[in-house]
Parts: C-alpha cells; structure tokens; sequence
C-alpha cells in the first residue's frame, strides 16, 4: 500500500469541503439578505444584485463539496476540478475585499493552499 502524498491528499479535501461550506453560507446570506447594498456593486462584475453572487456562490459551493469527496476517492477527475475549483473560489474572494476584507483573505488562502495540493503526484517523485 503506497501512502505517499495521503495527509496532502486528506489536507487538500478538507479544505476544499471547508470552503465549499463556506460558500454555500455566503450564498444563503446573499438570498436572505435584505440591508443596504454598497454603492460600489453597481459597477460589480456579475450584476448589481446580490441574488447573482448567490447562485454563484452557490454553484462554487457545490462543486468544491463535491471535489472534496472525489478527491478522498482518489478520483483523477476530481483532482483537476478542484485544482481549478480552489483557483475559482480564491479569485471570485478578490472581488469583495474591500467590503470584506478578514473573510475574503480567508478564502483566497483556502483555495491558493488547496488548489495544489490536490495535483496528481508521480510515483517515483520525491516528498
């Protein structure tokens, strides 16, 4: 049994459930959410409404859950979604740091350390 890599392997699916979990709390908040809305989300990327970012996030959330268990199973497809997930969930956190600046920084840090953690490893590199 070769368990080269495996706490990367665990490391790299926990966070990538952490924030897909995350993010489906953010799109919840965004659905509910009834306050003020910054002056500055009318020149926002996605729209003016916070019901866009929802189904975004949303969307992140459930994919980057989804890549957590495929990265448990060992699945090679997983692994390069979540690659890409994590780079997904890191840069669409750019866009709110002026409003959020902790939790967006928190993010951008779950999705750089888990993006490469997830890459396939080849069977004779060194750890």
């Amino acid at each position: 049994m070769d368990n080269k890599g495996e706490g990367w392997m665990i490391f790299a699916a926990v966070a990538l459930g952490v924030a897909g979990i995350m993010r489906i709390f953010d799109s919840i908040w965004a659905f509910r959410y009834h306050g003020a809305i910054p002056d500055d989300l009318q020149n926002a990327l996605w729209g003016h409404t916070l019901k866009n970012y929802g189904w975004l996030w949303l969307v992140v959330g459930i994919i980057l859950i989804l890549c957590a268990f495929g990265v448990m199973a060992r699945s090679q497809i997983s692994r390069w979604i979540g690659i890409f997930a994590g780079a997904v969930a890191a840069i669409s956190a750019i866009w709110w740091i002026p409003y959020y600046p902790v939790w967006s920084l928190v993010y951008i840090a779950i999705g750089i350390s888990a993006a490469p953690t997830t890459r396939p490893r080849r069977k004779n590199a060194p750890d």
